[in-house]
């Protein structure tokens, strides 16, 4: 198809914003020509044509970490007194509602995460899927309300010591089964990729983590969270003498396609140990916040040549708005307003996770208009009353891009949302359904909240 009448944002390391009367000609879910619209539409004058209507028209938002298994925990409240820390946060909250889904509550949870995704323009998410009682085959369910979407993603499963060693053992074969599926490289799995699961270093023994090292193949990144809480950090000196990410690196966790989750509570000699491997680290500001478990050191990790990624932590798929929190946050931290500024955000959350993306999808240009590129594309209805350039556009996101503002959705070549209008997913359906399962999986977590 031809998309014409837009405002085209390109992204990429030589951002750019082409003037009015600039097309695009898609083909086989990749960009296949940029080039001026009366040029394409003399050239093309028999391929479908998806109008802008004068929007922006410029690369899908990328989600670095987030969790889809958690969407039924919006104003869910926690039995007893609230949680004090991050520790009892987790055995209050996230530990009880994971074994609270059945398989109907893994579909419903993943598909109401991919209508907010389609809504607000974040067309890849990689995702950590936990439900202790609905182990087996559970990727497959979330692959498939993925593909039902038409989004691209990667999934693994939360491999935990903590629900005992059999489903330690399932968790493990899950994300094996998922993988080998993924490697038979289905054209109907082409949006879908394999990372291989572990929840953290304060729930895996030793035992897990040797296990999950020998299992894992080559090529396949384990995706963990590593350092959120000091928690972490005082089971691991307790129990190993030594720091998180040095007992990661121990088991071969450290690859290259790996990513650890947050990575707020490390010190200088983990920051390089991360940089040599070139593995990757997520920033969640909203979810940091929401925790109070502290602020990654971002900044220094970039300096160090860490390679830094942005995600929600199963936030809303708002991925403009964790811009924002980080670029917020990190000032009002360090009472610095210089720090965290618009490039550095823009360094994390378009070209770095672009970048990661780009590795987990063989070489697949993503989060960039170009030639050769994935056409992920979204239309932004936005009407900005000061001058918007390459060079300023961060700061217009920042301070004038919303959500609500996304008007289309369009995954390798295909419409996804069109002039507001859901065309893969029935929204209204998919939340009734879940309104009626989501009154059995509170009723399953109160019970399992009272027994504990």
């Amino acid at each position: 198809m031809l998309v014409v009448n837009g405002k085209i944002i390109t992204w990429g390391q030589a951002n750019q914003i082409l003037p009015d009367g600039w097309g695009l000609l898609v083909r086989n879910g990749l960009i296949e020509k940029i080039a001026p619209q009366a040029e394409l539409l003399k050239d093309y004058p028999d391929e479908e044509r998806l109008d802008a209507e004068g929007q922006y028209v410029m690369p899908g938002n990328i989600c670095a970490h987030t969790h889809f298994y958690g969407a039924f925990s919006r104003g869910l409240g926690i039995p007893g007194d609230a949680p004090t820390n991050f520790t009892e946060i987790l055995d209050k909250l996230w530990w009880n509602l994971d074994k609270a889904l059945d398989e109907d509550g893994v579909k419903y949870s993943a598909l109401v995460c991919l209508v907010d995704a389609i809504k607000h323009g974040t067309t890849t998410l990689i995702d950590h899927h936990a439900s202790p009682n609905a182990i087996d085959g559970s990727l497959d369910i979330v692959a498939d309300a993925v593909n039902e979407a038409g989004l691209r993603a990667s999934l693994c499963y939360e491999v935990t010591d903590r629900d005992g060693p059999e489903k330690a053992e399932k968790g493990l074969q899950e994300n094996m089964r998922f993988i080998r599926r993924i490697e038979q490289n289905n054209p109907d799995d082409a949006n879908l990729k394999a990372h291989f699961g572990l929840h953290a270093s304060l729930t895996l023994s030793d035992e897990t983590l040797e296990r999950a090292g020998s299992l894992c193949p080559d090529g396949i990144g384990f995706h963990i969270h590593a350092a959120e809480g000091m928690a972490d950090q005082v089971f691991s000196l307790e129990t190993t003498g030594k720091r998180v990410i040095h007992r990661l690196d121990q088991f071969g966790i450290l690859k290259p396609e790996s990513i650890l989750a947050h990575g707020i509570h490390v010190d200088e000699s983990e920051i390089q140990r991360l940089a040599e491997t070139s593995a990757w680290v997520t920033h969640q500001p909203r979810s940091n916040m929401n925790n109070a478990v502290g602020v990654a050191p971002v900044e220094q990790m970039l300096d160090a040549g860490v390679r830094v990624g942005l995600g929600n932590d199963g936030f809303s798929n708002t991925m403009w708005q964790e811009w924002k929190e980080a670029y917020l946050l990190h000032k009002l931290a360090n009472r610095d307003p210089q720090r965290m500024g618009g490039y550095t955000v823009t360094q994390i959350a378009v070209l770095n996770n672009a970048n990661l993306v780009t590795g987990l999808f063989d070489g697949l240009k993503v989060g960039e208009l170009s030639e050769g590129a994935a056409a992920d594309l979204i239309f932004v209805d936005y009407h900005p009353f000061t001058p918007l350039t390459a060079g300023n556009l961060p700061w217009h996101i920042l301070f004038g891009f919303q959500e609500s503002m996304v008007t289309a959705t369009i995954v390798a070549g295909k419409p996804l949302m069109y002039r507001r209008e859901m065309l893969t997913l029935n929204e209204g359906e998919i939340a009734a359904k879940a309104m009626e399962i989501s009154e059995n999986i509170w009723g399953r977590f109160t019970s399992i909240s009272t027994q504990d």
